[in-house]
């Protein structure tokens, strides 16, 4: 044997880096690729070798001081480069590159080489710990939402007020704080109040503040979220649970640009444009006359209808890749993917959560995976199905806490069978799984 490695592993080591690499010729032209690259990219190594990589990647650089050309030209490295590049599908991948010349043996340069990391998380992170969110934040290929991206740039450069409806968990906070941070007052504070989370008692002083001596336990002057935003903007989410007495208030701040704080006398002005949000119907709150028609016109001067999850069903796989990458980031995991049965069954469920659940679905199968592709069986028991009559099955207590999620599974199964006297068609269709899925669970839990 010969001193050095072994030429045999040189594949089986490209291959297992965890980093995407791809070589070049002197021309650009690709000739090698390895899994993580396919893994990022979406494109598989026969589709890209023998193309010129500015055909594959698309990136603004590859026709002006493209770092791999440089490299190659003036056998100098780059190293940590964060560039963008297009992925197979078509969305911007942000990655972090390092580049080399490849030297032959005589140390004539033959070629060079590209390494490159998936940064597009590490920014989504960035972003929200600054609650920077912008248009890549919105994930989505259906018209209805691809209507409201267009809408937002052009909101976002207006002074108007904005009232957002959609069903909870469809993103109406991501939807304001993307048009503050788009408009002119993106350098100002975003100040975000749910009205619906606060006592009737506690929403004037929360929203105007307070002056010293105002009641027993004001002690000193405390400014309300109207002077937190000021010269920013100020989104009141759940909009719809303001008491009547509280929209009369807020339809004199919206009227004459200015508010009295709790205790005062004098008037202060409000330099805040208002961003509100609601999971009601408001035009029916209206008619039922729980909601003011006049407060109603106030905020609706530009309306953005969020539609749910359910109507949004070819969002769904790009949700889940982008949750994937998100809880990677998180949580210092690999996970790839997710099976095709995991994903069909993703596909038929409603999600009344809208994308906070479908964000919540994909945490919980990050939790109980154990392998690197997210599996039928690692979603929660209501996806896949699966439901325990709460009056018939000893509820999620304390004596149930211990147990396997197997046991529960085949606790499950047998109540069903039981109630059905052994009927598999009837037992599946009470568990809302196929008669095939039944069987493999009674197999897999030994039941006859």
């Amino acid at each position: 044997m010969t001193n050095g490695l072994d030429p045999r592993y040189g594949n089986l080591i490209f291959d297992n880096i965890p980093c995407g690499i791809f070589t070049v010729d002197e021309n650009g032209i690709i000739t090698a690729f390895n899994l993580a690259a396919e893994e990022m990219t979406g494109w598989r190594r026969l589709e890209v070798i023998g193309r010129p990589c500015s055909q594959v990647f698309q990136n603004a650089r590859c026709h002006e001081s493209c770092f791999l050309q440089h490299s190659i030209e003036q056998a100098e490295t780059h190293t940590d480069e964060e560039v963008s590049i297009q992925r197979r599908d078509g969305r911007q991948l942000l990655v972090a590159i390092s580049t080399a010349a490849l030297k032959d043996e005589d140390g004539h340069i033959v070629g060079g080489v590209e390494m490159f990391r998936d940064r597009t998380m590490v920014a989504h992170l960035r972003r929200q710990l600054k609650a920077s969110w912008t248009l890549a934040d919105i994930v989505t290929k259906s018209e209805s939402m691809q209507g409201v991206r267009e809408l937002l740039p052009l909101v976002a450069r207006s002074y108007s007020t904005v009232l957002v409806e959609g069903e909870p968990g469809t993103g109406k906070e991501l939807i304001a704080r993307t048009i503050h941070n788009l408009g002119p007052r993106a350098a100002r504070p975003f100040v975000a109040v749910n009205c619906g989370a606060l006592p009737d008692n506690l929403v004037e002083s929360e929203l105007f503040g307070y002056k010293k001596g105002a009641f027993t336990d004001a002690i000193q002057d405390k400014p309300g979220r109207f002077a937190l935003a000021e010269g920013g903007s100020l989104f009141l989410d759940e909009v719809g649970e303001l008491s009547p007495a509280m929209q009369v208030k807020l339809l004199r701040v919206l009227q004459d640009r200015e508010y009295v704080p709790l205790g005062g006398v004098r008037a202060c002005k409000a330099d805040v444009r208002i961003l509100a949000a609601t999971n009601r119907d408001l035009t029916l709150e209206v008619r039922n006359r729980r909601f003011r028609q006049d407060l109603y016109f106030r905020l609706n001067v530009v309306r953005i209808c969020l539609p749910p999850l359910r109507v949004r069903g070819g969002d769904v796989p790009l949700l889940v890749d982008h949750f994937i990458l998100k809880f990677n980031a998180l949580q210092g995991r690999r996970i790839r993917g997710i099976s095709e049965e995991a994903m069909a069954r993703l596909l038929d469920y409603e999600f009344p959560g809208n994308v906070r659940e479908l964000e919540n679905v994909i945490e919980h199968a990050f939790v109980v995976c154990g392998g690197s592709i997210i599996r039928l069986e690692d979603l929660p028991p209501h996806i896949r199905g699966e439901q325990l009559e709460m009056h018939e099955a000893p509820a999620w207590g304390p004596a149930a806490r211990n147990r396997s999620l197997r046991q529960a599974e085949a606790e499950a199964v047998r109540l069903a069978l039981d109630r059905h006297q052994g009927s598999r068609t009837l037992a599946a269709q009470d568990l809302g799984i196929s008669r095939s899925t039944l069987w493999r669970k009674m197999k897999r839990n030994g039941i006859a």
